[in-house]
């Protein structure tokens, strides 16, 4: 089953899956990524009205920024939110936020949120994909917008200090690992799932990616590089429920 949902954004005048940015930069790898996305053409059931105009004030974006690292494996941005906020301070998040009146579509609001929060300009974003919606306990649904920056070295981080106390970036593959992960069982709407913990640390930072922001970036990371958790996933039925991947695990165990 597909991923993604072609639509026409009305952010510049430019298509998902388009041509916006500069795409003669960048890593194979890169180009690779967007020619597996290209090659999909089917839509996932739980995907339907991405871009619904109906009124919605609980409905987010966020942007999963997609680079080259230095050992040319795909790296994402993530912020930690100002320990000042009223809701989830301190906590590690995509940059994004909820849509406004005057954003055209969701991928507008992701665009804009992170404008204003990290100081990306939109148009060094090659916006590729968006991933199936997330529900939250809150009400909210976030959908999730993915694109690459191609030319890192233009994009120089300019943090809002009402909203952003650090910006860092992670490989997309730690999402698919065991390593410096952890998890707890909860229940949610009567159904138990895994709340999954990832631990990372850069220079003297310690960061703790978890929650609704952990189970984008398995959901990215397992689209995007075409490999599945190295665990179990089981996520809420309201984020897709039991994954292919999770029944091929529970299968094992048992065998055991």
């Amino acid at each position: 089953m597909s991923h993604w949902k072609e639509q026409q954004s009305h952010s510049g005048g430019k298509n998902i899956m388009g041509s916006n940015g500069p795409e003669g930069r960048g890593s194979q790898r890169l180009h690779a990524l967007l020619r597996h996305l290209q090659s999909s053409n089917s839509i996932p059931t739980n995907a339907n009205n991405f871009n619904s105009e109906s009124a919605n004030s609980k409905r987010a974006a966020v942007l999963i920024c997609v680079f080259e690292g230095v050992d040319g494996n795909p790296r994402v941005f993530l912020t930690q939110r100002a320990s000042s906020l009223s809701t989830h301070s301190g906590e590690v998040a995509l940059p994004g936020g909820k849509r406004e009146e005057g954003d055209a579509d969701d991928v507008e609001t992701a665009l804009r949120e992170a404008k204003e929060e990290i100081g990306l300009n939109p148009s060094l974003v090659s916006v590729i994909t968006l991933l199936e919606p997330f529900h939250t306990k809150y009400g909210v649904t976030i959908i999730p917008v993915v694109g690459i920056l191609y030319d890192k070295d233009a994009f120089s981080p300019v943090l809002n200090p009402a909203e952003v106390e650090a910006i860092f970036d992670v490989p997309l593959d730690m999402f698919l690992k065991n390593e410096n992960r952890r998890a707890e069982e909860r229940e949610w709407m009567g159904e138990k799932h895994l709340l999954h913990y990832f631990d990372y640390e850069v220079g003297n930072k310690k960061y703790v990616i978890w929650a609704v922001t952990a189970a984008i970036l398995i959901r990215a990371a397992t689209v995007l590089l075409k490999q599945p958790p190295a665990f179990l996933e089981q996520r809420p039925k309201i984020w897709g429920g039991i994954t292919e991947n999770d029944m091929i695990i529970l299968q094992n165990r048992s065998k055991q």
